[in-house]
């Protein structure tokens, strides 16, 4: 294991980063010292002009295209990674899909698309990470505090998040002996783009009140706990999975 210098920082991969929680999670990376990967699909001129903000401020960032899904995808987005900066020190598994509807109405087009993205696509940057992640690194998984609600219409979803959550636990145990850690955050709703597609103004309101803050969460305090769990003072906390949800349950 190396250990990062002045000239070589920590280095994150932050999967789904151009936008929403994963733009702010790579903004504070950023501003926490880490060189940052911002891994997109297809939001190229999100994820390049997030780049040049970062840059713009003093850090080091670039945007990097990569379907999670693919293992090929991946294993090049972990390439360029250490081509760039020579390490990758934390993997940050952001990247996902959201559409809610009742499950006897899920065509298999839709199902796959769940299952691909957001439960294939954390598997292949796990398996990847295993034997490219630095000793005394850092994984974060993004799951759902959906899956606390059973909410009608989330079941997909929540199928695919319980399986990260899976993933989780276990993984931790698997990388016994090299210091790294593995846990998920499962925010509740954040006032973000995929969280309003498809929502009135009254739904928007009614998820806001089921928090005893009576507020959306912003993607800003998902990035906080995210900053804290990749820092060394975290260390104790692994194979865990932290519901940040402003205590809607």
């Amino acid at each position: 294991m190396s250990s990062p210098t002045p000239e070589q920082p920590r280095v994150a991969i932050v999967t789904g980063g151009s936008r929403g929680i994963g733009a702010d999670i790579c903004r504070r990376l950023a501003n926490d010292g880490f060189a940052v990967i911002i891994n997109y699909a297809s939001s190229a001129e999100r994820a390049e002009s997030l780049a040049e903000e970062i840059e713009a401020q003093g850090g080091q960032a670039i945007a990097q295209q990569a379907d999670v899904a693919s293992s090929t995808d991946v294993a090049r987005l972990f390439d360029v990674a250490m081509e760039q900066f020579g390490r990758v020190d934390v993997l940050i598994n952001n990247a996902g899909v959201l559409t809610t509807m009742p499950l006897a109405e899920v065509s298999d087009e839709l199902y796959r698309q769940h299952f691909d993205t957001n439960t294939q696509g954390t598997f292949n940057t796990l398996r990847e990470a295993a034997s490219r992640l630095e000793d005394g690194g850092r994984i974060i998984n993004v799951s759902s505090s959906a899956l606390a609600l059973n909410l009608p219409g989330y079941a997909i979803y929540n199928a695919t998040k319980a399986a990260v959550e899976s993933f989780t636990r276990v993984f931790a145990k698997e990388l016994r002996g090299r210091r790294i850690t593995v846990n998920a955050v499962a925010p509740g709703p954040v006032d973000t783009e995929l969280f309003r597609s498809g929502k009135t103004a009254e739904q928007i309101e009614s998820f806001a009140m089921m928090a005893p803050l009576e507020r959306l969460g912003e993607p800003r305090d998902i990035a906080g706990i995210i900053a804290f769990l990749v820092c060394p003072e975290s260390e104790w906390i692994n194979g865990q999975i932290l519901r940040a949800n402003g205590g809607i349950a």
